[in-house]
């Protein structure tokens, strides 16, 4: 027996060995039965934080509505517009023809915890949103509605109540798993997180607590 012969046949049985291929196969099954369960728990975690923090924005529109401004330079009566005629009566609605009412402009700030309305609604919202959430994320829109209210009467605007820039992070390593299972090339990663969508629900304030008694 030659040495070429005998490398010859080894070469062959190596060739034909089948040794580790079952660990290859339980690898890549183990990879995608991963990638599938991890999966359901971070994109679970992702819808419910949509849901429950949408809902949530609704009763935070209802609670920004009927509650002081979030926001500072909110006036607090509807005045004569500058170019109005000066016979128009208090009393006489915002939209009865011609410039009535004073537009204030839109009026737009980040929630602050200094602002008791803006503390209340964060305190409302928090516990559906991710860990990394902030009041700063919630921002108030205060939009002038010549339907709303009348000359002399309290500001009534449309108030808008807006979730934005919020990160959502997985707690689980869904790239790598991709990667592993053939679904990602290389190099793509989506471990880090992702923005979730912003929210807003607007809806008319009710004379912003003016009407409340002390």
């Amino acid at each position: 027996m030659t040495v070429s012969g005998s490398a010859h046949r080894l070469a062959r049985r190596l060739w034909r060995s089948e040794d580790g291929s079952t660990m290859v196969e339980f690898s890549i099954v183990v990879s995608l039965f991963l990638l599938i369960l991890f999966g359901l728990i971070d994109f679970g975690r992702l819808a419910f934080h949509l849901v429950v923090s949408e809902r949530a924005m609704h009763a935070a529109a209802r609670v920004a509505s009927v509650r002081p401004p979030a926001c500072t330079g909110v006036p607090a009566t509807l005045t004569r517009a500058a170019d109005a005629d000066g016979t128009v009566a208090y009393g006489t609605s915002c939209n009865a023809g011609g410039p009535v009412c004073e537009d204030p402009g839109t009026i737009t700030c980040a929630g602050s915890v200094a602002n008791p309305t803006a503390a209340e609604i964060w305190t409302l919202v928090n516990s559906t949103l991710p860990p990394d959430a902030g009041i700063g994320d919630l921002r108030f829109t205060y939009a002038f509605d010549p339907n709303l209210g009348f000359l002399g009467g309290p500001y009534v605007p449309v108030v808008t109540v807006e979730l934005q820039d919020v990160g959502f992070d997985f707690v689980t390593p869904l790239s790598s798993l991709a990667v592993a299972a053939g679904a990602l090339p290389g190099g793509d990663a989506w471990d880090e997180g992702l923005m979730l969508p912003s929210q807003s629900v607007s809806m008319p304030g009710e004379d912003l607590a003016q009407g409340e008694d002390g």
